[in-house]
């Protein structure tokens, strides 16, 4: 993708050292796993102006493309993201927002209270997020697609037209699972997981026409252009952390032109019980690969 990225947490309590930050570090490795360059993340308190002179720092010096505050979106009187980032934006982006809370209204009536707001200065694009990792993470991931998009056209010179091909991109590194772990181990529900599950697929030689079809004549595959709708796959994701006692889960998947070995997608299950994690990872993987993923073999 080639972008880069900030990550501000907005955080009084944050800021003084009383509080781990959990979102943002949450935010950094998944912009990392969409192919972002995170150049910047830094703590404040939850002071307008202060907030304000961050978000043109990382838009006008730092230059990063894509700019996440993750805090002060609610309605307490101290929350002022919002108000901070539309005093510095030269072009609202309501779409963005509206979108995100559309997305947490199925997880929870309360998602209609965030008061994020999203727009545009010079090249970049600044997004208001939750606070919790939780909400946060739900909030970024049904748009980061798009996000792309927008940041493709910000980047360009003229209009963009949305049916001009993309230049074709590799794939990814996979993500590490101990890391996941380790915030897995982290998480306010740890204590009820008592069994970890992962899955790891990747690209075979061996054509699906041998395995599946039995054709022995089949030539061997040299790679795969694999895509993933990753609404569907954000979707997907949070039916499995609703199954029984699952209390963690993560996936990433892959996309690009892929050579034989590379990862195609990465899942961590976190669950009380091991039919429970067997369940959820079988489903999840299963609803992944039958309705959120593209992949078509190449032989040349």
């Amino acid at each position: 993708m080639g972008f880069t990225a900030a990550v501000l947490t907005i955080s009084d309590k944050g800021s003084r050292g009383e509080r781990e930050d959990r979102s943002g570090p949450l935010l950094c490795e998944l912009l990392r796993e969409a192919g972002y360059e995170v150049i910047r993340t830094q703590i404040l308190p939850d002071e307008r102006d202060l907030i304000s002179a961050a978000l043109c720092e990382c838009c006008d010096e730092t230059k990063a493309s894509l700019v996440l505050t993750t805090g002060g979106t609610g309605f307490s009187p101290r929350d002022v993201t919002p108000e901070a980032t539309l005093a510095v934006i030269e072009r609202e982006t309501p779409g963005i927002p509206e979108a995100m809370r559309v997305e947490s209204m199925k997880i929870t009536p309360k998602g209609c209270l965030s008061r994020s707001a999203a727009g545009i200065r010079g090249r970049s694009l600044i997004v208001n997020l939750p606070g919790s990792p939780k909400a946060a993470k739900e909030n970024i991931l049904p748009v980061l697609g798009a996000i792309g998009h927008g940041l493709e056209m910000l980047a360009s010179e003229g209009s963009a037209d949305c049916a001009t091909p993309m230049k074709e991109e590799t794939g990814r590194p996979a993500p590490s699972v101990d890391d996941w772990l380790r915030e897995a181990k982290a998480s306010p529900d740890a204590a009820k997981i008592g069994m970890y599950l992962t899955h790891n697929g990747v690209v075979r030689e061996t054509a699906r026409a041998k395995v599946r079809g039995g054709d022995d004549h089949a030539k061997p595959v040299t790679g795969m252009r694999f895509s993933c709708d990753r609404e569907k796959a954000a979707a997907a994701e949070r039916e499995a952390l609703a199954m029984d006692g699952v209390y963690y889960v993560r996936t990433w998947v892959n996309e690009g032109r892929l050579a034989v070995g590379d990862s195609i997608m990465t899942v961590l299950i976190g669950a009380d019980i091991r039919p429970h994690a067997v369940n959820a990872l079988n489903a999840l993987v299963g609803k992944i690969k039958s309705e959120c993923v593209t992949e078509e073999e190449l032989y040349d």
